[in-house]
């Protein structure tokens, strides 16, 4: 990308990344994480949150292939143990609440070489790690930045375009990452009025005395989903309990809500592969009935459906709904990215797994427990899945007996 002259892009998508994404606070403790494939882009990354006046700012750096060694050469018990240090460093999150940035450039099939026993070793591990991970998490919720974002690894873009050299290759998965992400001319006056339009969009949903969304598209599709009574959409800002907005996702362009756990019923099917932690799924469908995923298959990789849905008590349970057009940028892009990140703002789409407490009214003033207890659900994950196309017809069935319809023709009605 050096030789492109797009030096001012890879500046202006820093920039957009600590501080619009991220909105790095002065003096607070800033921590990337990021495969090795743009060391020269995570530099401009470190020195614009230092700009924004962080404290201090630490890279953990992680490598897919040494994923698989691990996989391969440790033992179970060595992968499901957590040392000092590292329970150390979560404690040290929950303590400073850092702004994280988690930089996604890694090859998104590179895990399916592990193999099925290799796969069980990993979800084991995780099963034994997350009771350590779980009170810090809990207590970071609503109280830090994070977010996410995406850059070019070399075997990422291969995989998209192999018919290009690879450096040409990342070059254009850069190109269209400047475009998704809205970093041509001033990104930060075009996210203030991207984030406008969704929260319009989100207010005129939660003006809806709404019980449940109703999905319906050409392929199969047929599905409803409750809502809990105190949740609300939203768009794509957060805030913390401090007041510190930020933009966890870039791209987004999703207005979301958190369901009711237990209140989904029928039928999904998938628009785009199912990508987690570099495996992939395609052409599948799920079954839902009391809210719980009851039945499923893909034509590849049906293993990874059984490993998230089996992955613990909430992981077949529903944690987002979010209404995404299908005349996105993303999906205007004619590009399938095989990442999730970006493929769910080509389509509406689902999460299994753990909800958003801040979609709950007045979550700040309500303790996590107490928004659980409303239906929010919880697990160790939380894995999105498309199932928006061009045909969808999304209609809101309201508790005053009304339908009023959301979406035709894969876009909004209103």
């Amino acid at each position: 990308m050096e030789r492109t002259g797009t030096q001012d892009m890879l500046r202006q998508y820093a920039r957009l990344i600590a501080r619009v994404g991220g909105n790095v606070q002065p003096g607070q403790e800033v921590f990337i994480t990021a495969e090795l494939d743009q060391p020269a882009f995570v530099e401009r990354l470190v020195e614009e949150c230092y700009l924004c006046g962080a404290k201090r700012v630490t890279v953990e750096w992680n490598h897919q292939p040494l994923t698989l060694l691990d996989c391969r050469y440790r033992s179970l018990e060595s992968l499901g143990a957590v040392d000092a240090y590292e329970e150390a460093r979560w404690r040290h999150y929950a303590q400073t609440r850092p702004c994280r940035i988690t930089l996604i450039s890694e090859d998104p099939s590179a895990l399916n070489r592990m193999g099925p026993e290799g796969q069980e070793k990993l979800r084991e591990a995780g099963r034994r790690t997350w009771p350590v991970y779980k009170p810090y998490r809990d207590a970071l919720e609503n109280n830090y930045q994070w977010v996410f974002a995406c850059v070019p690894g070399p075997a990422w873009a291969k995989s998209l375009f192999p018919e290009l050299e690879t450096e040409e290759a990342a070059e254009k998965l850069w190109r269209l990452i400047f475009a998704v992400c809205r970093v041509e001319g001033d990104p930060v006056a075009n996210w203030e009025a991207h984030n406008r339009e969704l929260q319009a969009r989100s207010a005129y949903l939660n003006g809806l005395p709404l019980k449940e969304l109703r999905f319906r598209s050409g392929n199969g599709t047929d599905f409803t989903v409750g809502m809990i009574p105190q949740a609300r959409f939203k768009g794509v800002l957060e805030t913390t309990r401090g007041g510190v907005t930020f933009t966890p996702n870039l791209p987004t362009e999703e207005c979301l809500i958190t369901p009711m756990r237990g209140a989904a019923e029928g039928v999904v099917y998938g628009t785009k592969p199912f990508c987690f932690h570099g495996r992939s799924a395609e052409d599948f469908w799920i079954r839902f009935h009391e809210g719980r995923a009851v039945a499923w298959d893909a034509r590849t990789n049906r293993a990874l459906l059984d490993e998230i849905i089996g992955r613990d008590e909430g992981s077949a349970y529903l944690g987002e709904c979010a209404l995404v057009p299908w005349n996105s940028p993303v999906s205007e892009s004619g590009v399938l990215f095989y990442n999730t990140l970006i493929d769910e703002n080509a389509a509406c789409h689902l999460a299994l797994g753990k909800g958003y407490i801040n979609s709950i009214e007045n979550h700040l003033d309500r303790s996590l427990e107490e928004c659980r207890a409303l239906g929010v659900n919880d697990s160790q994950i939380h894995a999105d899945f498309m199932i928006g196309a061009a045909d969808t017809a999304v209609d809101a069935v309201c508790t005053d007996g009304r339908e009023v319809p959301i979406f035709r023709q894969g876009t909004w009605a209103f």
